[in-house]
This record gives C-alpha cells, structure tokens and sequence, in this order.
C-alpha cells in the first residue's frame, strides 16, 4: 500500500509539470511532500534538473531554420514530381487487370488448342495461362511500388 502511494506520487510529480493536476491531486501530492522525505527529495531534483536545463546555453547555426525549412521545400517537390508517374503506373496496372479479365476466356481457348495441337500436360498449359495472367500485372504493381530514386552524395553546407 505504501509502495503505490510512492508510485501515485511519482507520477503526480511527472504530469504537474506537463499537464497540472486537478486541485484536489494537488492538494494530496503537496501534504505527501510534506510527510514524504524521499518523494519530496525527487521533487526538489527534479526541479533542480529543470533549473539546470533552462539556464543551459546551446550554440545552434545562425541559418538553421532557414536550411530546414529549405529541405522541407526541397523534399515537397521532389514528391510532387515524382507523385504523377506513380499514378501513371497504377492506372496502367489497372488496365492491365482490366484487359486480363476481359481476354481471359480468348487466351483460355488459346491454350486449349495449344494443348490439342502439342498435347502438353494440362498443368504445364493451366501455368501457362496463370502466367499470363499475373505477370503483367505483378511488374506493373512492383515499378508502382519500387522507389527509383538514385543515391545523390549530401551537398556540403
């Protein structure tokens, strides 16, 4: 039981600073501080952590956001450019799907008389048809799917 008043503590601690406490949850939290030597002891480190960190100075590039905010623009067009091609290349996967249906029973027959003509194994011509009908579409689905953006050396800044 004492273990999870410790453990309610930690955690009104951790969000007083990011999302405050109810009055109520302040109110428990402050009279636990004031019995509690060990939570009270975390408390006061880590408002000492937070003093330490604020009076931090960091040395950040003067253009920085600039730099940022150019690679952000830069990077936008780069996939608007390349946005149109892809669409190309799943309207011409889809209307590879589209005339396989269509075909299908022509290029069915097609094959049964290859059957006929060479009585090759049934399995041989079914493959035969299955093949036909998959790869086009599973090349088109892959050149959609590929990235085929070329390794450029970062520019020196």
């Amino acid at each position: 039981m004492k273990n999870d008043l410790h453990t309610q503590a930690k955690d009104f601690i951790a969000r007083r600073r990011v999302e405050g406490l109810t009055l109520e949850d302040e109110r428990w939290l402050g009279a636990h501080l004031a019995e509690c030597e060990c939570c009270a002891a975390e408390h006061r480190q880590l408002n000492e952590s937070l003093s330490a960190m604020r009076a931090m100075h960091l040395d950040l590039p003067p253009n920085l956001a600039s730099r940022a905010q150019f690679r952000v623009r830069m990077r936008a067009e780069e996939l608007r450019e390349k946005e149109p091609t892809r669409k190309f290349v799943w309207a011409i996967a889809a209307v590879s799907w589209a005339l396989g249906v269509a075909t299908a029973p022509w290029v069915w027959h097609g094959v049964e008389w290859v059957g006929q003509a060479t009585g090759a194994p049934r399995i041989l011509l079914q493959a035969g048809f299955v093949m036909w009908w998959s790869v086009p579409p599973l090349i088109a689905a892959w050149a959609a799917l590929s990235d085929k953006r070329v390794a450029q050396p970062e520019q020196p800044e």
